[in-house]
């Protein structure tokens, strides 16, 4: 039997979810996923039944109860070492670039919502998320010119905790296609092909129809 589950919110446009999940995953906990429909509008009555905080994602794991995709990336972090890099300037870096993204980048979570199926370049190229877009990008050459090597992720040959929190901009970016420079095109890629991305994507896929929002999924529209 699974030692616990892993309360997530829909695949499609979780983003919280998503990392806490890949934490998960990478410390290769053996708990089920159970999957609660998102409203669009906050903490709903569904995930507010499952969770303490009203919120996704929510760990509980050998009895331990953990909410917040920080914290439970941490705890997994304290079940498998090598989740963050081993070097102590690389694991500080990485710790502050991971919360950066956990409390930053509102304006481009505002204008470019998750949603991994919608297409639509352009839409959401504001002045203040693409500043956003010019920060991450920046974070990330600097991350990957001095910790990376020759590796295809931030901290080199395997995907980290950090590069858990950026997956969902990754996705982002697949959607609305701000300007890049080739060498964030090609992190993008890289993370776009990793096993764990494809198989979120793939859950995803055969999530119930019902569970889709409009404002998320019309994109003639423009909503979200």
């Amino acid at each position: 039997m699974p030692e616990g589950r892993l309360y997530i919110g829909t695949r499609r446009y979780s983003s919280w979810s998503w990392r806490g999940w890949l934490a998960v995953r990478l410390a290769g906990l053996d708990v089920e996923d159970v999957a609660v429909p998102l409203t669009g509008t906050g903490a709903s009555p569904a995930v507010k039944a499952v969770s303490p905080s009203g919120f996704v994602p929510y760990l509980e794991h050998r009895g331990v109860k953990v909410w917040d995709s920080l914290a439970i990336a941490e705890y997994c972090a304290e079940q498998r070492p090598g989740l963050w890099p081993a070097d102590p300037a690389a694991r500080a870096w990485a710790r502050a670039m991971a919360a950066e993204m956990h409390a930053g980048f509102t304006a481009l979570r505002q204008a470019m919502p998750m949603s991994l199926f919608r297409h639509r370049p352009g839409f959401g190229h504001t002045e203040a998320a693409l500043a956003d877009v010019a920060r991450i990008e920046g974070l990330w050459r600097e991350t990957r010119a001095r910790f990376a090597g020759a590796g295809p992720y931030l901290f080199g040959a395997e995907l980290t905790l950090a590069d858990a929190f950026y997956v969902p901009v990754v996705a982002r970016f697949l959607s609305y296609e701000p300007p890049l420079s080739r060498e964030a095109r090609d992190y993008v890629a890289a993370i776009r092909a990793h096993p764990l991305v494809e198989a979120w994507y793939e859950a995803a896929r055969t999530e119930p129809p019902e569970w889709r929002l409009a404002k998320y999924e019309d994109v003639e529209s423009g909503a979200g």
